[in-house]
């Protein structure tokens, strides 16, 4: 219980008091978890099975706050207050691990679940787009080569496109989804159409993300929030509007909506599997170390995790893309062993 927080590896750390009393922060008896909407339904899979095989344990909380909103959760301390668990669909900034660390959790475990792509799709009723990332630069970058973007039409962008209004639902601000997008897609796209953009990475970081990844705010784009299943929604309702979200959500919905190719390959799971499809990205879990003694179970939770990633289990009919084995073996000696992530690793 945390009333405990202090005892063993946390009594060395400056300023911690009982949780309980002194610290104020009540006891917590469950297992907490914030964070990405593409990982969200792999955790709550875990979450079930773990109930189901602990009847007398609490059920988990399992929040998706996006993974942005999910790190600010994550880092703001330790305690009954604060989350055990990271879902998160990019890997941790070393900004957030500062904060982290500056708020008492230095020891962070990094797990690699698994992998998944950033999936555009288009309702089965669309005009079946094929993009490119120098077509989706040019049609969402709020201003592509330098200057303000006034493209109506994804023809407008490419005359080989249809004459139809660009509107694309997507992740917001918050949400790795949204990162991987800016990383995966719109730098490539930025950086193939324009001769300079590589070089301004190098002497100005600033310019270079103005100029490929900051995205219109003109309508063209549109926040949808963090509910994926809400944007499935929309491209039922709007057959010639673009989603962007996770590729778990478009296997879900083979019915209603279908994966725009990129660069000619279309967001499978075999192909996002061997990184052919330009929006492949790994899956990542943040745990407290400080949290294992704490919160009953948490142990047992991530080696269930361990136990359901691999090819051919529950989390893959979920949707989950499985890491190559020597990904999974290293994520399970992480858990096994305990071993914290190294600060040096991050950018």
């Amino acid at each position: 219980m945390y009333r405990y927080l202090c005892l063993g590896a946390l009594a060395a750390l400056a300023g911690c008091a009982d949780q309980a009393n002194g610290g104020g922060a009540g006891a917590r008896a469950q297992i907490t978890a914030v964070g990405s909407s593409t990982v969200y339904p792999f955790t709550t899979l875990i979450a079930e099975r773990f109930v189901a095989n602990n009847p007398d344990a609490r059920a988990p909380v399992i929040e998706s706050t996006g993974t942005g909103a999910g790190m600010k959760l994550f880092c703001a301390g330790i305690g009954a207050a604060h989350p055990d668990l990271e879902d998160a669909s990019r890997r941790m900034k070393a900004s957030e691990y500062a904060t982290c660390a500056a708020n008492g959790a230095r020891d962070i475990m990094e797990i690699q679940v698994g992998i998944d792509g950033i999936a555009f799709a288009e309702s089965i009723k669309g005009p079946a787009m094929a993009l490119t990332p120098a077509d989706i630069y040019r049609a969402l970058a709020a201003a592509p080569g330098g200057r303000p973007n006034r493209a109506k039409t994804w023809a407008d962008v490419n005359p080989a496109l249809p004459a139809t209004a660009i509107k694309v639902f997507g992740p917001p601000s918050t949400s790795g989804t949204r990162d991987a997008l800016a990383e995966l897609i719109l730098t490539r796209g930025c950086e193939e159409t324009d001769p300079g953009a590589a070089q301004l990475a190098k002497t100005d970081p600033d310019a270079h993300k103005a100029r490929c990844t900051r995205i219109r705010e003109d309508g063209a784009y549109v926040d949808a929030g963090e509910n994926d299943n809400l944007i499935v929604q929309k491209l039922a309702a709007d057959p010639t509007a673009i989603g962007v979200f996770g590729y778990s959500y478009l296997e879900e919905n083979a019915g209603t909506v279908r994966g725009v190719p990129i660069n000619g390959v279309a967001p499978t799971y075999a192909a996002i599997a061997s990184g052919d499809y330009p929006g492949s990205r790994p899956l990542y879990l943040y745990v407290k170390k400080a949290h294992l003694d704490a919160v009953p179970g948490l142990r047992d939770f991530l080696k269930r995790y361990a136990a359901n990633w691999g090819k051919d289990g529950p989390l893959v009919r979920r949707g989950l893309i499985a890491a190559p084995p020597a990904i999974q073996a290293r994520s399970a000696a992480i858990i096994a062993q305990e071993t914290p992530l190294d600060p040096g690793a991050l950018s």
